[in-house]
């Protein structure tokens, strides 16, 4: 792949990221998601909270997207628009499209190549998703480079020069898993699944005692034993991401009343589960209409794939279809359900999950366009271009109709949004008023659950005590009045618990309602005392 066709490709991905991220700021669409809002939230309380530093990471969510995002949530504008989580993701998107292309490029010819790249940068759900600060943008791109790494490091072992080589590529592998691990937990079984896989080949060839191998091996394993120690050693559970209170497997519990019957469409059944990742990966790909199409025409491809290239490490790269048994198994046992508006309970909830499959039908679409190529060069020659022509054509279609549809990602976004919107139009003024007649006041509140009220408010998140400042958090649970100017409770929750038991001092300034939401109450402290604004809380 020479040095022009590598610049193309940039700049034609670079263009299509500008275009999606100036649509999605013009329509606001950077925060539609809540969790991205909370990735956000996270990486800015690290720098910037009455405790600063990693122990603000949390204990469910992996590390590495929040810290790719310290830089830029410093600056608070980026912070409050979601420009801090648009840099990193749009990087990673720009990336993952290079990298798809690259590992196309190994057994394609450039025009198959260059549809299975439209195929997969033209996708309008990954497109949106690369302008927020949701981590799958990242995840697809580091799924992409370690399966290019997988094919490259296999392929080297039978070249002239594989041992600097091969160790030059094992560490790049293991670089790329240990992001993965620290990204989501996709990324620790295929983490294990490759180095395992590694290791029975270099076992074959007698090469297990390779010091770069174990050398990468000590980063891929340290990568889990590492969120393991920093578990234990904040939460005091090595396994507090996957049995705490915050946990996915604690939120169903919490969620799921007695005699509800299962929680979601899938639980505790495999074969369910699969049917539903699977259609949420058709959805996220292709036009309704199109999906069934999509997914005989990839397996199709992949067949012609195997036919073609199982000789030159093509089987490395079926890592791509790793998310198929891992969410099928994570749906059915591990507490992440998949709702889909065309199958009961008609609903939007994870079908964002479906785009970890889009490397996969990328490639199995530049395959089946690599047969169809060779099939017309051997009956019509003449013919090649015009079927190219049709086949691109094809490609922007289903991006045209995916868009004309809605996709479904971006709609999930908007459903998310609209149960905190309310609150967070109507909230921020208000607060900003009452504290700007208390400066250096602080604020009571949960700040997980909307964030972006602070980061709306202009109130810096030091100036709150939230459930993450531990025992100061506690001792103004006990006297909310005497602790913070103002103190915002939503019904149910630990403030107002507090609020109703200790109400002295405390008058009600707003009240605040939002569709299926719990009402939240904004108090301020007639008794906060002025000659304590802005000290420094005792750790």
């Amino acid at each position: 792949m020479g040095r022009g066709e590598r610049l193309m490709v940039l700049a034609s991905c670079a263009a299509a990221s500008l275009a999606a991220i100036a649509w999605s700021w013009t329509n606001h669409a950077m925060l539609n998601y809540g969790d991205a809002v909370a990735h956000l939230h996270i990486a800015r309380r690290v720098i910037d909270s009455h405790f600063p530093g990693p122990s603000q990471l949390g204990s469910v969510w992996l590390p590495l997207p929040h810290l790719l995002m310290i830089p830029f949530v410093a600056v608070y504008a980026w912070w409050a628009n979601g420009i801090a989580g648009l840099i990193p993701s749009a990087l990673a998107w720009l990336a993952s499209c290079y990298g798809i292309y690259k590992l196309a490029r190994r057994w394609l010819r450039p025009a198959p190549a260059a549809i299975a790249l439209a195929f997969f940068a033209l996708n309008p759900n990954l497109l949106y998703m690369q302008t927020t600060a949701m981590t799958e943008p990242l995840f697809v791109c580091e799924m992409v480079w370690t399966a290019l790494w997988l094919v490259e490091w296999r392929a080297s072992l039978d070249g002239p020069v594989r041992t600097n080589r091969s160790a030059f590529l094992l560490g790049l592998i293991a670089l790329g898993l240990a992001a993965a691990v620290f990204t989501r937990y996709d990324g620790w079984i295929m983490a294990l699944l490759a180095w395992t896989a590694i290791g029975i080949v270099l076992l074959r060839r007698g090469r297990l005692a390779s010091p770069a191998f174990w050398l990468a091996s000590a980063v891929v394993v340290g990568a889990p034993l590492i969120w393991f120690g920093y578990n234990a050693h904040v939460f005091g559970d090595w396994l507090d991401f996957a049995r705490g209170p915050y946990s996915a497997m604690a939120i169903e519990k919490r969620t799921a009343g007695p005699g509800d019957g299962p929680p979601h469409p899938g639980w505790h059944n495999p074969w369910v589960s699969l049917l539903f990742f699977v259609k949420a990966a058709e959805m996220a790909a292709a036009a309704v209409a199109w999906g069934n199409k999509l997914l005989v025409l990839c397996v199709l491809g992949v067949g012609w794939a195997w036919l073609i290239a199982r000789r030159r490490a093509f089987a490395w790269s079926l890592i791509l279809c790793l998310p198929v048994p891992f969410y099928a198994y994570s749906v059915a046992f591990g507490s992440v359900p998949i709702f889909l508006p065309v199958w009961w309970p008609h609903s939007y909830y994870n079908t964002r999950y479906g785009l970890e499959l889009l490397p996969a039908f990328a490639l199995g679409v530049g395959f089946a366009a690599a047969f169809v190529f060779a099939a017309v060069r051997e009956f019509k020659p003449q013919a090649v271009r015009a079927a190219a022509v049709v086949m691109f054509g094809i490609v922007i279609w289903n991006a045209a109709e995916m868009l004309r549809e809605r996709p479904v990602v971006y709609l999930e976004g908007t459903k998310n949004i609209e149960s905190r919107r309310a609150f967070e139009i109507e909230i921020p003024p208000l607060l900003r008023t009452v504290m700007a007649q208390r400066p250096g006041g602080q604020v009571l509140m949960n700040t997980s659950v909307y964030p972006n009220i602070i980061a709306f408010s202009g109130i810096p998140l030091r100036q709150t005590i939230n459930e993450g400042d531990q025992v100061l958090y506690s001792d103004a649970l006990a006297a909310p009045a005497s602790h913070a100017a103002a103190v915002l409770a939503f019904e149910g929750d630990q403030i107002d618990t507090a609020v109703k038991a200790h109400h002295e001092g405390l008058r009600r300034v707003g009240r605040f309602t939002a569709p299926g939401q719990p009402a939240g109450t904004l108090y301020v402290s007639d008794t906060w005392p002025a000659q304590s604004a802005g000290a420094t809380p005792a750790r």
